[in-house]
């Protein structure tokens, strides 16, 4: 159960949520759910979070598949159900296999043949716990990605990261929790 309350429905809004909500239920992402349903109690905060997603995850330069990728290492390091409840699935039409998920899931190195997965992989896995990346690390990414993916990338660990502490925080949690492998 959610700690704030879930903003679900337009009804009884005040006209700054009502606003945030038509625009994220307008928008790319075609509803408001997850963080954006406890983001809304704070509706210029949820505007400027909503923009900057969509950015991170419709726009930026780094390929679907491994912002999924990604996004799944954030979920999984963070522990953040939802995420990985709104994301494994993603992941997994990307091209990303079960044993890859699962090791992500323990938090152990999956078996990429891909070089662009292992370093993408290994980038967000050194800075989410150490704060910081290599220069090996960071040169076998940039190989792969170049600067402005690099910069990218770096984007959405963080913005990926806020919505995990903000799920987490307020305890949203996925309609579904069988397919969270931490919870088994």
């Amino acid at each position: 159960m959610a700690r704030i309350p879930q903003i679900t429905e337009p009804e009884g809004l005040n006209d700054a949520q009502r606003a945030v909500y038509d625009s994220i239920a307008g928008g790319a992402r075609g509803g408001v759910r997850g963080p954006f349903t406890v983001l809304l109690n704070n509706p210029e905060l949820a505007r400027r979070v909503e923009k900057l997603g969509v950015y991170v995850r419709y726009e930026c330069s780094v390929p679907e598949r491994l912002r999924e990728l990604a996004i799944v290492i954030v979920a999984a390091h963070w522990r953040a159900d939802y995420e990985w409840f709104a994301h494994a699935g993603l992941a997994r039409r990307q091209g990303h296999s079960e044993d890859v998920l699962s090791a992500i899931a323990a938090r152990e190195t999956p078996p990429f043949d891909n070089p662009a997965d292992r370093a993408v992989h290994d980038y967000c896995k050194q800075l989410l716990q150490d704060g910081r990346v290599g220069e090996v690390v960071y040169r076998a990414a940039e190989a792969e990605l170049g600067s402005e993916g690099l910069v990218d990338l770096t984007g959405l660990l963080g913005y990926y990261s806020l919505l995990a502490m903000t799920l987490n925080a307020f305890e949203v949690e996925p309609p579904d929790s069988t397919g969270i492998p931490w919870r088994r």
